[in-house]
């Protein structure tokens, strides 16, 4: 039996389809150098020249591809990334020394632009010592620049695997505040928490009281925990809510062991024979 590639290899070999053989020679030289032990200017020097190096293509990721990678690193899902993100990330991970690591990409996340912060991000969950950049995760999990929130929240196994549930929480709710669709957050109905509905439901009270439309994205993680309160609230959006809020709201309810959510859900019996059909699918949902 095969053993399954590392990261870097996978990375390495995917550029091949994306890259110049020029441009995979320089890549091969920088990453030796690197494992070799050169000073830190050298990677610096490496992670700046790499768009123009590689280029920023896509990676040509066919569905074997996607295997490769969920057996190199269970959760690893590396769709859209770019030639110039893949080798950043070869470059990282040809230091030997996780501390060292762990200590430039703390740096880099500092000083780099916006595609190289995306790239550093995604590249969390293939990091060694993975407590090691919890401090940097959380800080992307706050911020406002929704191409970096989004390179750790989506796609990503390192916030589920790794975050308490206070951060959990927030990184679930900051998505909503950014606009950034819930189903490609990794472990979200496992991680899913009385805590959360509560927040959650606190937040569409906000918005219903400034007369703005709730995602209907919300209510995945509200169903499986609703009391009678949370229940009303979602009773209103299935009577009153848009046709996408009124379907998010039934699956919701759906959700939900108690009688009293499924007598709430017979009030719309099309809906509720969707749900019960799985016509309704929570990845339908998102921003808008």
């Amino acid at each position: 039996m095969r053993t399954a590639d590392t990261p870097r290899a996978l990375l390495r070999r995917w550029l091949e389809a994306a890259a110049a053989p020029e441009a995979l020679a320089w890549l091969d030289a920088a990453t030796e150098k690197l494992a070799a032990g050169a000073p830190d200017r050298d990677l610096y020097l490496a992670v700046s020249l790499a768009p123009r190096k590689l280029g920023k293509a896509d990676l040509p990721l066919d569905e074997a591809a996607r295997a490769a990678a969920e057996a190199a690193r269970p959760g690893w899902r590396p769709a859209g990334w770019s030639a110039d993100q893949a080798g950043r990330l070869v470059l990282l991970l040809a230091l030997p020394d996780p501390a060292r690591l762990a200590g430039l990409v703390d740096q880099l996340c500092r000083t780099g632009d916006l595609g190289e912060l995306v790239a550093f991000y995604r590249g969390l969950p293939l990091y060694p010592e993975p407590e090691r950049y919890l401090t940097r995760a959380r800080e992307a999990a706050r911020t406002n620049m929704k191409a970096v929130f989004d390179a750790l929240a989506h796609h990503n196994p390192y916030p589920a695997e790794c975050f308490d549930e206070l951060a959990w929480n927030h990184l679930v709710l900051k998505a909503l505040f950014v606009g950034s669709p819930l189903d490609p957050i990794q472990g979200l109905d496992r991680r899913a928490n009385p805590t959360l509905m509560r927040m959650l439901c606190d937040y569409a009270h906000e918005r219903w009281a400034a007369g703005r439309p709730v995602s209907p994205d919300l209510w995945r993680c509200v169903g499986r925990f609703a009391d009678a309160a949370v229940l009303a609230d979602l009773q209103r959006a299935l009577r009153g809510g848009s046709e996408r809020e009124r379907r998010a709201a039934a699956l919701a309810l759906h959700d939900n062991p108690k009688p009293e959510a499924r007598a709430i859900l017979q009030e719309a019996p099309e809906l509720a024979a969707a749900a019960t059909e799985g016509r309704i699918a929570w990845n339908e949902f998102g921003p808008g």
